[in-house]
């Protein structure tokens, strides 16, 4: 006789960015399982591939998750651990406040509600962005794709022209649109590398603020009494 099979609820989000709306279900121990073994071997490219895996698996709308911005997978990931783990995240914090000339050190523990963490649009800069009187360029948010792309950089700087360059809308020169999906990745690249730096400057205050999915814990150490205001930001500490 087959054993049993256990109902699995279903769930439904609004994403932030793309407004996409996401029908899933928790994910299941054993998946659970292959996530925490990724993240215990420090690997950036295998907690990739199994903050992925979940996603796919645990997806059931038709939708493309490597096209989807990261904040919105962010987002959506926060909300599945939520859902298959619980809510609350206990973590920990360092106080860092100088008591006699020495850091207090000690360890204060806090818990975290993830369904009160919020995409952060403070400071969020418009796409379109005026390169010269005639040329305007519009930039889209990074997708998750380009996460697995970035593993594939050591440099820097040569990391920051690849995003930038994937992250092309489009061109308009005042007569023509030239769109990003129909020029190749070198096409781009030469185009960004072009930018005097006023321009590229223009850029880079596009990307460094950027949405962000955050909350501000305020906690008092109950060692030196001195009180911190801690911000949390990205997946890292949610992974228990």
């Amino acid at each position: 006789m087959p054993l049993p099979k256990i109902d699995v609820p279903t769930y439904e989000i609004v994403l932030p960015i793309s407004n996409k709306k996401i029908k899933f279900r928790p994910f299941l121990v054993k998946e659970q399982r292959n996530l925490l073994m990724a993240v215990e071997s420090q690997d950036a490219s295998s907690v990739y591939n199994s903050i992925r895996d979940v996603l796919v698996n645990c997806t059931l709308s038709e939708i493309d998750i490597d096209s989807l911005p990261i904040i919105d997978i962010e987002f959506f990931f926060i909300n599945l651990r939520a859902k298959s783990v619980g809510e609350v995240v206990e973590s920990k914090y360092r106080c860092n406040n100088e008591v006699n000339g020495k850091e207090c050190g000690n360890l204060m523990e806090n818990k975290i509600n993830l369904m009160d963490m919020k995409v952060d649009m403070n400071g969020n800069i418009s796409p379109e962005i005026k390169l010269t009187d005639s040329i305007t360029m519009k930039l889209k948010y990074p997708q998750f794709l380009m996460v697995k792309d970035s593993l594939n950089y050591d440099d820097a700087n040569e990391l920051t022209f690849n995003m930038v360059a994937q992250s092309i809308e489009y061109i308009f020169d005042g007569e023509q649109y030239y769109y990003g999906h129909e020029s190749s990745l070198e096409e781009k690249i030469d185009f960004i590398e072009s930018l005097n730096q006023e321009q590229f400057l223009k850029v880079e205050e596009f990307f460094n603020n950027l949405p962000r999915l955050k909350e501000t814990v305020n906690i008092t150490c109950n060692k030196c009494g001195f009180p911190h205001k801690i911000n949390v930001e990205g997946l890292e500490s949610f992974f228990e």
